[in-house]
């Protein structure tokens, strides 16, 4: 059995329905930002991640992206990964066993504190995943992401290895494979030169607890609807509190839990929600 990772980073990453070359091993990056994915289905990696501003950085070797296949790890004769839940019931369970093995694979080169290596299992019932955790993985060496499938997870080997349960909304995905992109994706704009203008970071929604006011760009007249005036005026003070003003009536309107935490801070903290 062979529990080499597939490693993706200083290759060039294009779409493709078929097998891509940054599936293939390529020597470690030191000292870079690292995701580590556990999938039964690592040709959905990088998808995404491998577009845009997210894929070049991968490209340029800012991050790195490892997939460990699950099913590697299987047991018996067809590698076996999930069995029928204890106590009944429909579906199957992921085996404590199998993900044991994966973790330890996964865990080659890293550290144990789970501040400085996050281990993460994608879950519906998992804490909500918001830009206080994407920036709190960001600042960590690297994170490793098990992706379920089935009706879950056994909880042991949750619970042996400290896992941290995330969820990305109040829905259930048929995989948590597209939750760990969007996690990845969160996570890596937060780190340096990934997006070239740290700016775009910091005035976001949720950057500093309220969601970002509109966006305006020429023509000046489309279709009868005009750009703010006080967009066009030049006078920078004036556009910022109107911005924060914005920001303020569409958090309250669209978000009041957000607001009562936004109204409820501490104004001499820089507080992230």
């Amino acid at each position: 059995m062979s529990d080499k990772p597939k490693s993706h980073g200083r290759l060039a990453i294009r779409p493709t329905l078929q097998p891509r070359e940054v599936m293939r091993d390529v020597p470690d990056i030191v000292g870079i930002w690292k995701a580590r994915v556990i999938t039964l289905f690592p040709e959905a990696f990088p998808g995404v991640l491998g577009l845009s501003l997210t894929g070049k950085a991968l490209q340029s070797g800012l991050w790195a992206l490892e997939t460990f296949d699950l099913r590697e790890f299987g047991t018996g004769k067809h590698r076996d990964v999930d069995d029928t839940p204890a106590g009944g019931g429909a579906g199957m369970v992921m085996k404590p066993d199998v993900v044991a093995a994966a973790f330890d694979a996964a865990a080659a080169d890293t550290p144990p504190d789970r501040a400085a290596w996050p281990l993460i299992y994608v879950s519906p019932r998992g804490r909500p995943f918001d830009q206080a955790t994407a920036r709190r993985f960001s600042k960590a060496q690297g994170i490793t992401i098990l992706c379920g499938r089935f009706e879950g997870v056994d909880q042991r080997v949750l619970d042996h290895y400290g896992a941290e349960e995330i969820s990305l909304g109040d829905f259930v995905m048929t995989g948590g494979e597209i939750a760990a992109q969007a996690l990845i994706d969160a996570t890596v704009r937060l780190i340096p030169r990934v997006l070239g203008n740290t700016e775009s970071t910091e005035e976001e929604s949720f950057s500093h607890g309220l969601l970002e006011h509109p966006h305006y760009t020429r023509p000046t007249d489309w279709q009868g609807r005009t750009i703010p005036d006080i967009l066009l005026s030049g006078h920078h003070a004036n556009i910022a509190a109107w911005r924060q003003a914005c920001s303020e009536k569409l958090t309250k309107e669209r978000r009041p839990d957000l607001w009562r935490a936004y109204e409820s801070r501490d104004p001499d903290e820089d507080q992230e929600l």
